[in-house]
């Protein structure tokens, strides 16, 4: 990767750990699929109007907004309801990652390196720690949920390679606005018309920035410079990106939510990123090392 390109994952990144922190604020205000509508009717309105429908299959750019924002935001927001802390929840999503590759592998056709496979086995041990360790059912089922999650964001970044070279910003608002219909109906089978009077009620400054950020640095420019490199490189070189998420997502928590640190957070993070280092790394160490 170019070192600009880099400098723009890392920023990404950066976006995607706050916003850990800024659902979960946003949770206590409004519902998780009153908040995702919310989220996805500010990126798609009013700019559907003006910005031309990208220039891709119907098929792709539905799957994009199913799979990219209305599913992966609708569990994600609800495993975090359910009290997984944001900080965990930043670092199970990342389990996107291999769940990317894997995909990778079955409908693009790349190939993976044994490092890679053992890479991704070292992270998983990570999530086996943060699943024994959590103690409450609702916690547990939070967590099954955001698991769920990442493999929704895992197939949104499969579908963001096949549909190749487009208008990032096209992309971003008219996946929004696909989501639309299908988060409306969620809404009202899950939650009824109560969960918009609720929302109606609570929607303060406090919410309103949520959905803003949400819609806007969240969802406008990470998640559309984040489609321009998944199209411009292979997926096993930038998801790995996503994996210093948790460092900032749980670094924000402890900061502006007082999350606690305990020391197997610190030991699951640890595996992830050793997963992360080694998926990157791993070839080269050995190679140099005359092991393979």
């Amino acid at each position: 990767m170019s070192p600009t390109d880099i400098l723009l994952a890392l920023g990404i990144v950066s976006i995607w750990g706050l916003n850990f922190v800024v659902i979960k604020i946003g949770l206590q205000d409004l519902s998780p699929i009153a908040l995702t509508v919310l989220r996805f009717a500010f990126a798609a309105l009013p700019m559907a109007f003006f910005i031309k429908r990208p220039a891709i299959p119907w098929h792709l750019l539905c799957a994009f907004g199913l799979f990219q924002f209305a599913l992966q935001f609708t569990f994600l927001f609800t495993g975090m309801q359910l009290g997984l802390t944001s900080g965990l929840a930043s670092l199970v999503m990342q389990l996107q990652v291999f769940f990317t590759i894997a995909l990778a592998i079955l409908f693009v056709g790349e190939r993976p390196r044994i490092t890679q496979l053992v890479g991704a086995l070292i992270s998983f041990c990570g999530m086996a720690l943060v699943a024994y360790k959590l103690e409450s059912k609702a916690t547990l089922i939070g967590f099954m949920l955001v698991i769920i999650a990442s493999m929704c964001w895992a197939s949104g970044n499969i579908v963001t390679k096949k549909i190749g070279k487009v208008n990032p910003l096209a992309l971003m608002i008219w996946g929004s606005l696909i989501s639309l219909p299908p988060l409306l109906i969620a809404s009202l089978l899950m939650e009824g018309t109560q969960g918009w009077v609720t929302a109606a009620h609570n929607m303060n400054w406090r919410a309103f920035a949520t959905v803003l950020y949400q819609a806007y640095p969240n969802t406008m420019f990470a998640f559309g410079a984040w489609a321009v490199l998944m199209r411009k490189y292979p997926a096993a070189t930038v998801a790995p990106f996503t994996l210093l998420v948790p460092i900032i997502g749980m670094a924000c928590a402890a900061l502006i939510l007082n999350e606690s640190l305990q020391w197997w957070k610190f030991a699951a993070c640890g595996l992830v990123l050793g997963g992360l280092a080694f998926n990157q790394f791993g070839q080269k160490w050995l190679e140099r090392r005359g092991i393979i």
